[in-house]
């Protein structure tokens, strides 16, 4: 296997367990991250990002698969399901993510899921009704952005 899809199994093998440190340590200092609700994070924000992820995931569980990855660049399949704090829902997401790689790290992450399949889930009748829309998307890109930097702020000594 690839150095390279071995980090990425290591990165979702940490995540399973929920362990944000170990997951950390697979990021390059210069890492992006973006999704349908985290929207170009940098280093700082994207280990926050993970970390407040894990310390409040509830009934997780998750599963990933065809990886694959080169010296520039990587893909994996993961699925999580998980209760959604916000509404006490039941998800299962299914996400794809794009990897770049820089110096044996995570240099850029690009995941993506269908937003209107998980806003159905997460929001119920509201993600039925809303979830296609701009409007959804970006209220959940808004409080997500909120929500994390409320969480760095909590971090700082």
């Amino acid at each position: 296997m690839h150095p390279n899809a071995q980090l990425i199994a290591r990165f979702y093998e940490a995540f399973a367990r929920l362990d944000a440190s170990e997951m950390a340590k697979c990021y390059h200092p210069e890492a992006t991250f973006t999704d349908e609700a985290f929207v170009n994070l940098n280093h700082e924000q994207t280990i926050a990002m993970w970390a407040m992820l894990c310390s409040r995931a509830k009934n997780f569980n998750l599963t990933f698969s065809d990886i694959q990855a080169d010296d520039l660049r990587g893909k994996a399949h993961w699925e999580p399901i998980y209760t959604f704090t916000s509404t006490g829902r039941l998800v299962h997401n299914v996400i794809d993510s794009e990897f770049e790689f820089k110096d044996g790290k995570i240099w850029k992450q690009r995941d993506r899921f269908d937003f209107y399949r998980w806003s159905r889930q997460a929001f119920g009748m509201t993600g039925v009704l809303l979830g296609w829309t701009g409007f959804l998307r970006g209220k959940v890109q808004t409080e997500a952005a909120k929500g994390l930097a409320i969480f760095m702020a909590k971090q700082k000594p």
